[in-house]
């Protein structure tokens, strides 16, 4: 019996890829400077946290022997229980939907449309098509924004006029703020749809849906409402060869969003990281041979990465780690557990947005064997791992490191 987990730590990068001069991000390190922070003591917080990050199961697995590879040192895997490697993505962008291809096996070749940095972020034909097809009284924004930032200063007006918040971030998206019951939840949803028309031409990754609620700029809060609309990968995913290959892809969080619903046999969503960690476990418990089930934790992204809230992003990464074992409990014979990320967002780094850096690539699984896997040259060798232990046949890229953990399995 063969099964595959695969769990991916949104925006945890281990240290700046190769290529980060050409999106102005070398120097950064999600884990690394967080890391750095908390033995300083500067990601104390009273009743949340205090003192050096305390990772002992994701340590165990190799996470740091992973960031020392990510930074070109070699150390000798004393005490460690996984596998290990980094792994550097050859996508064009270092957005979600390019993270999360590629190490499903397809690699974004192609460049993403994206907005202008300074004016307007959108046209004037665009925003005229939006108004037009959704019968909005006009948009809010128009603007590079951080998300929180921009419905406290518009989410106001939004609510006395009507007008949808509308704004984008260095990657190749399209946002749209609005409140679940002033403007209502199914109405943000439509006008998403349109959205996600109106931009297909230029080659724009996502719309993404923001509701919040709250009345003042003091109480607006983001709900788990959120929905992304995606384009549809270029080629068969992992997950697409899983399901032809007769197993099933059981997708928790925000996974559906961000494959356009292709390919996904069954979904979970759930409202934060522990929730999702829940219904993680529940797939874990429901996956049979053949099946992949393919998690994503978002918080550590959304709710401190993009809010440089180093104190809260250590948190989130030792309430993750204290639950790993209740993973690691549920692997039996046949099973392959790999947890990785999409991208870096280092909440110590300059701006709030996403930063082009390498991922770990930790694992485990009964008779598996451990120790380094190296420097992966492309986040697809994940993908073309997993395929290899669900006896998949070979996708058009990545390179399988399963020979190198295979052991008794």
């Amino acid at each position: 019996m063969r099964r595959a987990f695969l769990f991916v730590l949104d925006s945890f990068g281990i240290g700046h890829a190769p290529d980060a001069d050409k999106f102005g991000d070398a120097g950064s390190d999600t884990l690394g400077h967080i890391a750095e922070r908390c033995a300083r003591g500067e990601a104390d917080r009273p009743g949340l946290r205090e003192g050096p990050l305390d990772l002992p199961h994701l340590t165990r697995l190799g996470l740091f022997h992973a960031a020392d590879l990510a930074a070109g040192r070699n150390q000798a895997a004393t005490q460690v229980s996984g596998f290990f490697g980094s792994a550097q993505e050859v996508s064009s962008g270092k957005d979600t939907p390019s993270g999360h291809w590629e190490m499903t096996g397809v690699p974004v070749a192609f460049d993403w449309g994206y907005f202008p940095e300074e004016g307007p972020a959108f046209s004037d034909e665009l925003v005229a098509a939006v108004i037009a097809e959704s019968k909005v009284p006009g948009i809010l924004g128009n603007c590079h924004a951080s998300g929180t930032d921009i419905i406290a200063r518009h989410g106001e007006e939004h609510i006395r006029t009507g007008k949808p918040i509308c704004y984008t971030s260095a990657d190749s998206v399209f946002q749209i703020a609005a409140h679940e019951t002033h403007f209502g939840l199914d109405r943000l949803y439509a006008l998403c749809e349109t959205v996600r028309r109106l931009l297909d031409p230029l080659n724009i990754g996502r719309v993404i849906a923001r509701p919040f609620v709250g009345e003042t700029a003091a109480t607006f809060k983001r709900t788990a409402n959120r929905r992304d609309y995606a384009v549809p990968p270029p080629e068969p995913t992992l997950m697409d060869r899983v399901i032809a290959g007769g197993g099933r892809s059981l997708a928790v969080g925000k996974i559906g969003d961000i494959f356009a619903h292709r390919g996904i046999s069954h979904l979970r969503k759930a409202p934060d990281n522990m929730a999702m960690f829940d219904r993680a476990l529940e797939a874990m418990a429901d996956a049979q041979d053949g099946d992949l089930v393919f998690a994503n934790f978002v918080d550590f992204d959304t709710l401190f990465g993009h809010q440089r809230d180093v104190a809260g992003y250590a948190a989130a990464l030792e309430a993750f780690d204290r639950r790993l074992p209740e993973a690691l409990e549920r692997l039996r014979s046949g099973d392959l557990l790999i947890l990785t990320a999409d991208h870096g967002c280092d909440p110590t780094f300059r701006g709030t947005d996403h930063t082009r850096e390498q991922v770990p690539v930790i694992g485990t699984g009964p008779g598996l064997g451990t120790g380094s896997v190296g420097v992966r040259k492309s986040f697809a060798d994940i993908g073309e791992t997993i395929a290899e232990h669900l006896r998949l046949a070979p996708g058009a890229h990545g390179r399988s490191f399963y020979g190198d953990i295979a052991a008794n399995a």
